[in-house]
């Protein structure tokens, strides 16, 4: 499958902002380590139903600073690998998982290029978090989850939903996001920065550019599909995964949705 025209550079870009973001996750190894030591998991409610009968190997792409994919290993999984594009978040993710002992194999990449040794191994593949937006590709995204997965191999997804992201995160009520609150937007939204709370204020000087591309709920059921899994559940919440409005009231905020799961079967 040939890949969208700058999907490359916009992911190169994003790695370099990425890299700088990662200074927030540093100084949290040991903590993410004393987490995960005494039993911890990092899954929000909605996605336990989806992950029962979790085991074998999962591969978690773009995984970040380890504690998500780690966190399998507490629940059933036998070992757990995990690719970013940033090699600072993988340096986090690797001394958490030495730290632990852990079964755990880390790989600073691009996920368009896992490798193939990995190809047909993967008892689950797990993915979302805030992770499909900095995709600029989604075919090819879903195509290496169709083949690194087994046969009979379940894909699970929990993300945001795109529907949260037109709303203005600042704002005390419901509010377009005057930046870009446009859901049928196909065009990548450059910015510098971070959200106050996200990674806040930890950065010093000028971010770099980097690339968000909002895709439709749509365009995630039909990249999997079109890859050749099978769909076996879509559900949207109105649990985050973050604190994306720290200024609207919980009962505003649960009127419309937050998340969603998407669970999907290489045939076979």
């Amino acid at each position: 499958m040939s890949e969208a025209p700058d999907a490359r550079r916009m992911h190169d870009a994003n790695r370099v902002a990425w890299d700088e973001a990662a200074v927030a996750y540093e100084g949290e190894v040991d903590a993410r380590v004393a987490f995960l030591r005494a039993g911890g998991t990092s899954f929000c409610p909605p996605e336990r139903p989806f992950l029962r009968g979790v085991s074998g190997r999962v591969v978690h792409l773009q995984c970040a600073a380890g504690q998500d994919t780690l966190s399998f290993l507490g629940i059933g999984a036998s070992e757990v690998v995990g690719i970013d594009i940033s090699e600072r978040m993988i340096a986090c993710a690797e001394a958490t998982g030495r730290a632990l002992g852990a079964r755990a194999r880390w790989i600073r990449g691009d996920v368009l290029d896992a490798p193939a040794d990995l190809d047909g191994t993967a008892d689950w593949v797990y993915t979302g978090r805030g992770a499909l937006c900095w995709l600029m590709d989604l075919g090819a995204w879903a195509a290496v989850v169709a083949r690194l997965l087994k046969p009979g191999g379940a894909l699970y997804i929990f993300e945001g939903h795109p529907v949260a992201a037109l709303f203005d995160t600042e704002a005390d009520e419901v509010r377009l996001d005057p930046d870009g609150g446009d859901y049928f937007r196909a065009e990548p939204l450059p910015s510098r920065g971070w959200p106050s709370t996200y990674v806040g204020d930890v950065l010093p000087g000028e971010r770099s550019l980097k690339y968000e591309r909002a895709w439709k709920l749509s365009d995630v059921v039909n990249a999997v599909v079109g890859a050749g899994l099978a769909l076996v559940r879509l559900e949207e919440h109105p649990e985050p995964f973050w604190n994306e409005f720290p200024r609207l009231p919980d009962e505003v905020r649960r009127r419309f949705p937050s998340t969603f799961s998407l669970l999907a079967r290489r045939p076979g």
